[in-house]
């Protein structure tokens, strides 16, 4: 009796654990074959089965397979309780008849995939693709203006949790671009992006082996306070390295490229999209603002949509599918000049506010720029008055003499280079040189006998010494 019941048991028990879990809710998402829990394969839960979400539709239909882009990763991240949109890319092609789900697009602000367009159920993914998605795991950056801006926050026990400015260095913020996908830190202040209302993490941060940050709660007591206001930590990261510009003779001119799946690409645009792209590709390179967009190559090349609004080309949809090349020309196109000050007397020292010129003294101010394009001109200025010279670049350097320096020379100086480059004028400005003038010792004119003096005496003395050797050697000959 006892090992039939006991038979029986274990023959119900698979369905009574099946009956006991709950299925997942329609349109629920997830990514598998990942290496974290934030990074994988999209898939949605619909009508009962798990499909891999693609991007058609109408998409297609217009002859362009468009994937989708950070909005809708902002979403999966969003509905994973994961961080940052890190990266998307796409996945294998799927074969004709393989079921899936399709997406439209959503807007970004959604809290979970199923409130965005689903527009096909199984079997409507002829042609599209799937999506590869990575979300940081354990930190984020909110309510800033971009991905790789915001107010930091640490994930414990799915909670999320701010950072006090004290708690967190240059170190850290190196850590926290890097896990989020962006470049290095470029401003750290608390209070920069709200002071965070909620939990505040104040530990230290540990790292992995490969430099990622992670909490270690094995070994950490996990405390939680709240920062004073003003106090959690804002971080500004630098974009991505993955865009630039080629063939144009500088880093803010030339045709788009895109480092993608381990190469770098053209990036092409539709033609009443371009400026839109090019205004991004301007502020991701830190090149200011678009100047011109000229048609560019089209061979290795996939297609990019942007609202012109994006800090990085990330942010755009993009197609695989061929469109125009574009040369995008920036108005930082030119590198900032130097400046430096020279004296062929020794009359220039080091003071506490920058170089110091001994009155009486002459003195060269000489502008120079990388060989970036020929030609060109320097422009100084002074700001202690009107006064400003020109002088065409030669072996891209100027100089410009000054005979006699006096207290009208003090002031600050900066080089202005101006050339006409992609028929437009370009013009870069130097950092200020700040001149000061001041009492030399003893009267310059007098500083000049001394030295003239110490000329002639040396030369005397050389040529006594020469001709008494002359005269021993020839008495040695002689005897």
């Amino acid at each position: 009796m006892i090992p039939a019941v006991i038979l029986m048991i274990l023959f119900w028990s698979p369905d009574l654990q099946a009956q006991s879990v709950s299925p997942p809710a329609e349109l629920s998402v997830r990514l598998v074959n990942g290496t974290t829990s934030c990074s994988g394969t999209v898939e949605v839960f619909y009508r009962g089965e798990w499909l891999g979400l693609c991007t058609s539709g109408l998409w297609s239909i217009m002859g362009e397979t468009w994937l989708w882009d950070m909005r809708e990763t902002k979403v999966v991240c969003r509905e994973l309780n994961c961080g940052n949109p890190v990266s998307v890319s796409r996945g294998p092609l799927i074969e004709d008849g393989r079921r899936g789900v399709t997406l439209y697009r959503c807007s970004g602000d959604e809290s979970s995939i199923g409130q965005c367009d689903i527009t096909g159920g199984p079997g409507f993914c002829d042609g599209g693709y799937y999506h590869h998605v990575t979300c940081s795991e354990s930190v984020r950056l909110v309510d800033g203006a971009g991905l790789c801006s915001g107010r930091v926050e640490v994930k414990s026990n799915q909670s999320w949790a701010s950072v006090c400015e004290a708690d967190f260095d240059r170190q850290d913020a190196e850590v926290v671009c890097r896990d989020v996908g962006c470049g290095a830190p470029a401003a750290l202040q608390g209070g920069l992006y709200g002071g965070g209302g909620g939990q505040t993490w104040d530990k230290e941060f540990q790292y992995e082996g490969n430099g990622s940050l992670f909490l270690d709660f094995d070994t950490l007591d996990r405390e939680y306070n709240t920062c004073l206001p003003g106090n959690a930590v804002g971080l500004t990261c630098s974009e991505p390295d993955d865009v630039r510009l080629v063939g144009g003779g500088s880093r803010c001119a030339g045709g788009v490229e895109r480092y993608d799946q381990g190469e770098w690409r053209t990036v092409g645009a539709e033609d009443w999209e371009q400026e839109d792209v090019a205004a991004v590709v301007c502020r991701q390179m830190g090149c200011g603002s678009t100047v011109s967009v000229l048609p560019g190559n089209t061979t290795r090349g996939f297609g990019v949509s942007c609202y012109g609004s994006e800090s990085s080309l990330r942010e755009c949809s993009r197609s695989y599918d061929l469109s125009p090349g574009l040369t995008v020309i920036c108005s930082d196109l030119l590198v900032q000049p130097d400046i430096f000050l020279t004296d062929p007397m020794g009359g220039v020292f080091r003071g506490h506010q920058g170089p110091e010129m001994f009155r009486g003294y002459n003195f060269t101010i000489t502008c120079s720029t990388q060989p970036q394009y020929p030609g060109g001109s320097f422009l100084l200025t002074f700001t202690g008055s009107n006064r400003t010279q020109i002088q065409p670049a030669v072996n891209h350097s100027a100089a410009f003499l000054f005979p006699a320096a006096d207290d009208s020379h003090q002031g600050n100086y900066s080089c202005v280079y101006d050339n006409y480059v992609f028929s437009h004028n370009f013009s870069s400005e130097s950092e200020l040189l700040s001149l000061t003038i001041t009492a030399s010792p003893l009267p310059a004119f007098i500083i000049r006998h001394v030295v003239v003096l110490l000329i002639l005496l040396t030369t005397i003395t050389t040529s006594y010494l020469y001709y008494k050797v002359k005269t021993f050697t020839q008495m040695l000959q002689v005897i």
